[in-house]
């Protein structure tokens, strides 16, 4: 659902809560002159937290690619791993790389599941790069409630394209992002660029990009 900024809304409010009585109560509160981003479709996360998600029956990841790409964000289908648009970005092609299986610790990846885990998100940087351009990028996986993972009990890897000048003060003073494009544009950006991103990388870099022989570590 689509975030709208509706600055009437507090006034709406304010009649809900003092309940259309015969008086004139308000309930209290100082006008501040600012406008208000009103996300109510995010109570239901932020209610449940981590409790959301108890087993692999109720995990978002499990469910996710029993889904149609489109309806579940997800841009590749890999054999032990899966790429997906995180609903909730912090920048436009903000990824996500899980593995199939409900697993919640890097540990607990197989020997082949880890070398698709990372190079999905080599391939993920490589499709970023060639469709928006980023100036750099955070990668990084939060392990546990204490370490800041929103759902701690699947595994999963943020590749977050960055430019300069994204990190205004809106999510630090108002903890709102403003997105320049919809989901389904950048899914469908990503998507239909993630194929030659795959035949980018697997080349190697250009040749101009090598190393001399002279230069080689030894």
């Amino acid at each position: 659902m689509t975030s709208q900024r509706q600055p009437d809304e507090s006034a709406d409010a304010v009649e809900d809560v003092a309940g259309g009585g015969e008086d004139d109560f308000t309930p209290a509160g100082v006008p501040d002159g600012f406008e208000r981003l009103w996300n109510p479709h995010r109570i239901a996360y932020m209610q449940r937290g981590q409790d959301q998600v108890s087993s692999a029956a109720d995990c978002p990841f499990c469910e996710g690619p029993r889904r149609a790409d489109e309806q579940a964000l997800i841009v590749h289908r890999g054999r032990s791993c899966y790429v997906l648009l995180n609903l909730y970005p912090y920048n436009p092609g903000h990824l996500l790389i899980c593995p199939y299986r409900h697993v919640a610790d890097l540990t607990d990846l197989t020997p082949e599941e880890t070398v698709e885990f990372t190079r999905l998100a080599q391939v993920a940087m490589t499709a970023l790069r060639a469709t928006a351009e980023p100036g750099g990028f955070n990668l990084g996986i939060n392990q546990g409630k204490v370490g800041g993972a929103g759902i701690s009990a699947h595994l999963h890897q943020h590749v977050v394209p960055r430019w300069g000048g994204d990190g205004n003060f809106l999510p630090i003073i108002a903890r709102t992002k403003n997105m320049a494009q919809t989901l389904g544009e950048t899914h469908a950006m990503i998507r239909d660029a993630w194929e030659q991103a795959e035949e980018t990388f697997a080349a190697g870099p250009a040749d101009d990009d090598a190393p001399a022989d002279d230069e080689r570590p030894r």
